[in-house]
């Protein structure tokens, strides 16, 4: 062997030394025993124990008790059942009693015979990591306590108000009979009048319990549930509406134009209701010298119904909340609730399976709710 033959081994042998003892991760040997017989030095710094302290230990005697325990029942049988192990987490303790969180790889070597010689094991650091996955499973556990607390919450509040509209509703059904009761005995003294305001303060009162219930069954409940009737005609209704409508506002115009030639599958009660809101938004925003128009028509398996009216334009930032509850816009009447018309509006078309839409300009601002003639998916 020549001489730079030699120097060349001896590099290589000082590089594989240097390679092993500081590795970027700690190596130990377990011999047939179970005993260390060799760790490297990296190992050694992180832990705090010598070497020489290490050589003979058990690797029980240098884990916590979780995990010599773990590692005695599942660790090492795992072990001589495949010959391997990869990604076992364990905690070491380091000579300041602390704990190190690690990854251990290991792998056995035998002889021929196949006698155990020793065990290999590769050690990494793994506290970074093990920090990581615990804010991991924290962070989900505290998500689930949240979705737990909020849908704890949302029944609740589902309660509440359901209980609520009850408890107004009982009252209300016992003023209202009673000034029914007074008009029919005290016809000839009591003031009409008087006792037909105090009727339509009954009458909205009403309205608005129904409106807080239908949000309720919108946000928190499975929508606004209908009772369809399959292939009605739609223009009674519709002229119903808008004939109580028109009387209610003499000094309002609405006109109306149907092309209705087809028959529909509909909820009469919550149809009308979406109309009664959209020409009541209509006499509340729109110019009080222009009519209003309500027209139907069905065309192509569609229904079509829109209700415009003249007057300012709807502002663009209004346009992105129109159709949430509780918004309300500058009424010009005297026409004021709780901002809940245009979304149970909405929410009316969406479970007949349609849409309600809005679009504004200088010169109309148009209403349109558009559904299908048949659905076989309603909400029923």
């Amino acid at each position: 062997m020549s001489d730079f033959e030699g120097k060349a081994r001896r590099t290589v042998e000082e590089d594989l030394e240097d390679l092993y003892e500081n590795a970027p991760c700690g190596y130990i040997s377990i011999g047939s025993d179970g005993r260390v017989v060799k760790s490297n030095l990296t190992l050694s710094a992180w832990i705090g124990f010598p070497r020489e302290e290490l050589l003979g230990k058990r690797m029980r005697d240098i884990l916590t008790t979780s995990s010599a325990i773990f590692y005695e029942t599942h660790f090492a049988p795992l072990l001589r059942m495949q010959g391997f192990f990869d990604e076992v987490a364990l905690d070491l303790v380091t000579a300041e009693g602390e704990k190190l969180a690690i990854l251990a790889n290991a792998a056995e070597r035998r002889d021929d015979k196949g006698n155990l010689l020793f065990t290999r094991l590769t050690i990494l650091r793994a506290t970074e990591r093990r920090r990581y996955e615990r804010e991991l499973v924290d962070a989900r556990a505290a998500a689930e306590r949240g979705l737990q607390l909020e849908r704890a919450a949302l029944e609740l509040h589902e309660q509440f108000v359901a209980v609520l509209g009850h408890d107004l509703r009982n009252p209300l059904a016992g003023i209202e009979g009673g000034l029914r009761l007074i008009a029919r005995k005290l016809a000839a003294d009591a003031d009409p009048a008087i006792i037909n305001l105090m009727l339509q303060s009954v009458n909205r009162m009403r309205s608005l319990i129904d409106d807080v219930l239908d949000l309720t069954r919108g946000r928190l409940g499975g929508g606004i549930q209908l009772d369809v009737k399959r292939r009605q005609s739609l223009e009674p209704l519709l002229t119903q509406v808008i004939d109580e409508l028109q009387i209610a506002s003499p000094d309002r115009v609405i006109d109306r134009h149907f092309e209705l030639a087809d028959l529909v599958d509909y909820d009469e009660v919550r149809i009308g209701q979406l109309l009664s809101n959209l020409i009541g938004n209509a006499l509340s925003h729109g110019s009080s010298d222009a009519p209003i128009l309500v027209e139907a028509i069905t065309q192509g398996g569609e229904l079509r119904v829109s209700v415009s009216n003249s007057g300012l334009p709807i502002p663009p930032a209004t346009m992105e909340r129109l159709f949430q509850p509780f918004h309300r816009g500058e009424a010009k009447s005297n026409r004021k609730g709780l901002g809940l018309g245009l979304y149970i509006a909405s929410q009316i078309a969406e479970a007949h399976g349609g849409k309600l839409s809005a679009v504004s300009d200088d010169n109309r601002t148009v209403f349109t709710m558009v559904m299908p003639l048949v659905e076989t998916n309603l909400a029923e």
